[in-house]
């Protein structure tokens, strides 16, 4: 990114529960997922105005990912990290994006497994 004044919006560890999974089990109950985003734009408008309509409303956001997940049938998180991607992209704005989805207790000897990824705007 060329332009110096883009700055971040962060939204980290939205909770929610969906359905998420390959194995049968998976496929029966809602499970917890983790959902953490940054957001690169340029605020310097926003900064001066105070204005929501200058930014990313982040309230806004996260209701869309948050009803996006609860509401998705995807097997694999990177799956479901991709449709919350392009839900944020429709930002207006919006210059870069990261997108981490966990899953708590996908392996017995580790905290979570999960995906992240990255976009961009021309």
């Amino acid at each position: 990114m060329k332009n110096n004044n883009v700055q971040k919006i962060i939204i980290k560890n939205l909770r929610t529960k969906c359905i998420i999974g390959v194995n049968p089990d998976e496929r029966r109950r809602k499970q917890d997922v983790i959902i953490n985003l940054t957001m690169w734009m340029p605020l310097s408008k926003a900064i001066k105005s105070d204005n929501i309509e200058d930014t990313v409303n982040y309230g806004t956001v996260n209701k869309k990912v948050k009803v996006f997940a609860e509401n998705s049938r995807f097997r694999l998180i990177e799956a479901l990290a991709g449709g919350i991607a392009g839900i944020c992209m429709e930002e207006k704005n919006l210059r870069k994006l990261k997108v981490r989805v966990e899953k708590p207790h996908a392996l017995s000897s580790a905290e979570s497994a999960g995906v992240e990824i990255v976009r961009c705007r021309n």
